[in-house]
């Protein structure tokens, strides 16, 4: 099996879009690819078709390669539960919190997952293209990090380093890097991409020259800046909070999200963000809830710490104020169980054992156990007319998504309230409606054209070009990549061309 690794001068350097695009690139040329990330720190979490848990990027990278998700792509999820604590997940199941020295106790535990995962791909990959995380020249941590080099020596993995040079700095990160990387693992990058450049690439050749110079090394391409692609990330570096007023909402639907502080799974609002007729707005304060029509309380990973946080900057007041005034609220997973009467977690489930009072805008409670919930589920639409809007859903239609969460949920009146789904097996109930208030445990909800169009039936027709969908965003990053990438190293790496 061969291996090709991807790593960065820094986070989000565009590491896990450029594997999935390689991934893609891959497959297109006949080559039986499947990508790997040893360790991922995430919050932005994919369940796999067995219940389990990993990387979001691993998922889309997947996909990318035709195959369909395993633990085997992702050993290793770090969920952060705060500053210094961590939900750790071997191998799709969570077995341990813990902090950074707590972690190192698992260490062989850790390497044990890696090595088997690795030994899984190669029974069906012939090429495995394996993505960094961060930086793999963090000198206060590099004799512990099992995500960089350490993969890369025991897989054999030709290096590839990615610089963003949107940020600024490109040449003296690259350079950086390389100057502080051990002379046998500096050996193994063979060169650079560099990442998302907007302008004239001649004005780069007399830098490039100079970089091959410095650090002996050539860059193999240089992609430009692709910000309208809708692919998921890893993490919620990328969303970028506006607490600013909405514009006109002429035709547009005005939705705010709160980012929490421990907020999970915000690709759940990707096809809003892509849809023209939205204007969605990450918020972290009341006054960014003004003329906004929908107010979203997302997934967290520590809902009765963000529950209290909320309080805490007066939003609770603030979303009683937004209903008076005749806007509407939903909640998913976190978000859906804060909405309730009480949270209870005598187990300390996500955090210190207690109970929460509610914001008690919905008639129910949570109850956290130590088992966690992870499936992906098939639903049915309950209640057309008790979702956010009349148009494009209908009872009975089938829709699919996510769960990840420990909360159960208990209806304290079933007789006020009503369910907006029925699992498709179980037919039990699923989420809960009252008026303008309704919440669901799914994720990944909005993928469903039904439920797009639901939300957004009141605020004019569909888009005449649809949406690229998760297909067209990854063949049109291939084709920029193969357009972008010396063809010689292409050939090089993906032996078996078209």
């Amino acid at each position: 099996m061969k291996t090709l690794m991807i790593q960065g001068t820094a986070s989000n350097a565009g590491k896990s879009v450029l594997t999935a695009g390689l991934c893609r690139v891959a497959s297109r040329r006949g080559i039986r690819v499947a990508p790997f990330k040893s360790q991922n720190l995430s919050l932005n979490a994919a369940v796999t078709k067995d219940g389990l848990e990993i990387g979001r990027a691993q998922a889309l990278q997947a996909f990318a390669a035709g195959l369909e998700p395993s633990v085997a792509m992702n050993p290793i999820l770090l969920k952060p539960e705060g500053e210094m604590q961590s939900q750790i997940i071997l191998r799709g199941r969570p077995v341990a919190r813990a902090d950074f020295h707590g972690y190192a106790e698992y260490r062989d535990r850790c390497i044990a997952a890696i090595d088997d995962s690795l030994a899984e791909l190669a029974k069906t990959a012939d090429l495995v293209i394996a993505e960094g995380a961060g930086s793999p020249a963090e000198i206060n941590l590099m004799e512990r990090d099992i995500a960089n080099m350490f993969v890369a020596r025991r897989t054999d993995a030709e290096v590839v380093l990615v610089g963003d040079i949107d940020r600024g700095g490109v040449f003296a990160s690259l350079v950086g890097t390389m100057a502080l990387l051990p002379d046998d693992d500096a050996a193994r990058v063979s060169g650079f991409l560099i990442n998302r450049f907007r302008g004239d690439v001649s004005l780069l050749e007399p830098g490039l020259a100079m970089l091959e110079a410095r650090s002996g090394r050539p860059t193999f391409g240089v992609v430009p800046f692709m910000d309208d692609l809708g692919l998921p990330e890893e993490d919620g570096e990328s969303v970028v909070v506006r607490n600013g007023p909405f514009g006109s909402g002429h035709g547009r639907l005005n939705v705010a999200v709160v980012r929490l502080p421990r907020l999970s799974n915000h690709d759940d609002f990707l096809p809003l963000e892509s849809d023209r007729r939205v204007e969605l707005h990450y918020v972290t304060r009341t006054q960014g809830l003004d003329g906004a029509d929908l107010v979203v309380l997302p997934g967290s990973k520590a809902t009765r710490a963000d529950l209290a946080w909320l309080r805490s900057q007066g939003f609770d007041e603030a979303l009683a104020d937004h209903l008076r005034s005749g806007g509407r609220i939903l909640g998913i997973c976190g978000g859906y169980q804060m909405l309730g009467a009480r949270i209870e977690d005598e187990h300390g489930a996500e955090g210190e054992p207690g109970t929460s009072v509610g914001l008690g805008l919905l008639p129910i409670e949570t109850t956290f156990e130590k088992a966690k919930e992870v499936r992906p589920v098939t639903l049915r639409i309950d209640r057309a007319d008790q979702w956010l809007t009349r148009a494009g859903a209908h009872p009975h239609q089938e829709v699919t998504g996510y769960e990840i969460h420990c909360g159960r949920i208990r209806d304290l009146d079933p007789g006020e309230a009503v369910g907006l789904f029925r699992h498709g097996k179980e037919s039990t109930a699923e989420g809960t409606a009252l008026g303008p208030v309704a919440g669901t445990l799914v994720h990944g909800l909005f993928e469903n054209d039904c439920i797009l169009e639901s939300l957004l039936g009141d605020v004019g027709p569909a888009p005449v070009a649809p949406r690229l969908g998760l297909d067209g965003a990854l063949d049109r990053l291939a084709d920029v990549l193969e357009a972008s990438i010396d063809p010689s190293v292409l050939g090089r790496w993906f032996v078996g061309s078209r």
